[in-house]
């Protein structure tokens, strides 16, 4: 019997301007259950990345800004979708916020039920009335910042 591979996924919690860097996702079709949410900017970890290296890549593809990896916070294993993910918190070091490159932003029909993605910052104040994914980690983020 062959084992379902186990994808990794990272991500960055960044403190930035005041408030929190997310990744708002709107008209998404691929989620049934949620069309529009915000979400942790991150992605999967590429061939002999370490956590942290890919962390600082994602984000940099996503919102075009450069980060230090302070220290890893929480972990969630998905075992529906043989997952494990790792959130990070990050420093802001420099770059300008929301100018991302990253694949998601092409007119790469991979991503075209993926629906849009649009860098914010968001008040700490605001974040509980977010749909705010992964809902266990929010819970955590919301205990130990807001």
């Amino acid at each position: 019997m062959i084992k379902d591979k186990v994808r990794i996924r990272v991500a960055g919690i960044v403190p930035i301007n005041g408030g929190f860097a997310f990744m708002h996702r709107k008209n998404v079709v691929r989620n049934k259950d949620y069309q529009e949410y915000y979400t942790f900017p991150g992605g999967g970890l590429e061939e002999g990345e370490t956590l942290e290296e890919g962390v600082i890549r994602e984000i940099k593809e996503e919102f075009g800004i450069n980060v230090k990896v302070i220290k890893k916070l929480y972990e969630l294993e998905n075992t529906k979708l043989h997952m494990k993910e790792y959130f990070f918190l990050c420093e802001y070091l420099d770059g300008e916020f929301g100018t991302g490159d990253g694949e998601e932003f092409s007119n790469n029909p991979e991503y075209k039920d993926s629906g849009d993605y649009i860098p914010e910052i968001v008040k700490a104040e605001d974040i509980k009335k977010l749909v705010l994914l992964p809902l266990e980690i929010k819970e955590k983020f919301l205990q130990d910042f807001c």
